[in-house]
């Protein structure tokens, strides 16, 4: 299995940033696209952003400029810089990741983490 940790959530006030951290760990033989998403009380699950790994990005359109995904393969570890924060920001995100695990066969499915959560306010 994979087992995936984020990190990096808090409080924080508009306009502020804030660095959200989600590492991969267990049979681990290869991640390809890993990526961000969020949920507002009451709201769908939605992408903020993903990045493959050949390096293509995806943003939604409310984070592009604010927000920057990026990734250390060698540490299976995706990260989240997010900028300029907004009230509207405030959301427990989730780290995903599509990877080839060895868990008896070898197999390739999605797997999320746990969540963290993220407010802006003053």
């Amino acid at each position: 299995q994979v087992q995936l940790v984020e990190s990096g959530g808090g409080l924080v006030q508009p306009g502020g940033s804030l660095r959200l951290s989600c590492a991969a760990s267990g049979s681990i033989v290869r991640i390809d696209d890993m990526g961000w998403y969020r949920q507002a009380p009451g709201k769908e699950r939605e992408l903020v952003a993903t990045l493959s790994s050949d390096g293509r990005t995806n943003y939604a359109d409310s984070v592009k400029g604010r927000f920057t995904i990026s990734r250390d393969n060698a540490k299976n570890t995706v990260y989240l810089q997010m900028t300029s924060l907004k009230p509207e920001d405030t959301a427990v995100y989730y780290c995903k990741a599509e990877a080839w695990a060895r868990v008896g066969a070898l197999t390739y499915q999605e797997y999320w983490g746990q969540g963290t959560q993220v407010t802006v306010s003053s």
